[in-house]
């Protein structure tokens, strides 16, 4: 539009030339081509416009936004208007206790109070994307400053007034899961209001005041510990229980041996030990006595 602009002063100049009786006037004619020429090209320069990729197009006639969008690609368009981009890729807002990280530089993180009364600091990333149908009401009402007026306001919000229902050990743990997921409901639905759609919240990190910290840690230790002595327990009762059983198998055995046993049992099993002792290497000389068992001799 610029361009055009200069061919409309150049074809002003080659008219204030043209009727000027000095020698200039001569060039008058020149002039004008030129100045028709840098208009028409302007004009046409003007009316063509290019979205690049990953990003639309919102048109503003003399201040005013205009409802239809221009999509990624090459466009021609009314000369007179302008186009304002609009990202709508996925883009991350990160508010971080660390300097390097987010937005901000320095601590970012946000630091809430549990129901407890304690302070608790979360670090926590957003991504989320622009409507690109609510792209023409975001800079109608909002701007494209609407990181600064939309996402770091309403999240920071968001955690504040869901934190406040739980106990700062159940942020940190057990109730972590469900704290992210409630958060995760109540920003998606401020988004949706102001043209924004979330894709995802992620609880990056929960601290917590380090009294609180060291008193989770002693309380882990001190259940790993009666974890470990329980698992002892178990195994002496166990190996108590395996002697007592072993212990009744062998007074059982020698009840029945005591009671249960005939004289022709143990006549046979005389008869087989005086055989083992018959085979032996050691033995020499075997005598049979009168009475109803053997007399062994050996020269050992």
């Amino acid at each position: 539009m610029l361009i055009a602009v200069l061919g409309l002063i150049i074809l002003i100049v080659s008219i204030v030339m043209k009727r000027s009786p000095e020698p200039s006037s001569h060039f008058a004619g020149i002039t004008r081509t030129v100045g028709i020429i840098v208009v028409i090209a302007g004009l046409g320069l003007s009316s063509v416009k290019q979205i690049d990729h990953g990003t639309i197009g919102v048109q503003v006639l003399f201040g005013k936004v205009q409802d239809n969008i221009l999509e990624s690609g090459l466009h021609f368009i009314d000369p007179v208007v302008d186009v304002v981009p609009f990202n709508i890729q996925t883009q991350n807002y990160t508010m971080s206790a660390k300097s390097n990280e987010g937005q901000v530089q320095g601590d970012d993180a946000i630091t809430v109070l549990s129901s407890d009364g304690l302070e608790v600091t979360i670090d926590l990333s957003v991504l989320y994307t622009v409507d690109p149908a609510k792209a023409p009401y975001i800079l109608q009402n909002i701007g494209q400053d609407y990181q600064d007026k939309i996402v770091r306001p309403v999240t920071r919000t968001a955690i504040r007034d869901n934190a406040v229902s739980y106990q700062a050990v159940d942020l940190y743990s057990i109730k972590r899961g469900e704290f992210q997921a409630k958060i995760n409901q109540t920003i998606t639905q401020s988004f949706a209001k102001r043209g924004l759609v979330v894709q995802s919240i992620l609880v990056r990190n929960i601290s917590l005041p380090p009294s609180v910290k060291a008193s989770i840690e002693s309380k882990i230790n001190a259940e790993q510990d009666a974890q470990k002595m329980q698992f002892v327990l178990q195994k002496e009762r166990q190996e108590a229980d395996r002697k007592r059983v072993e212990a009744q198998g062998i007074a059982d055995y020698q009840k029945i041996l005591s009671t249960g046993l005939t004289a022709q049992q143990l006549e046979y099993q005389s008869i087989l030990a005086q055989k083992e002792i018959a085979l032996s290497p050691n033995t020499k000389i075997i005598i049979m006595g009168g009475g109803k068992n053997p007399i062994m001799l050996s020269d050992k």
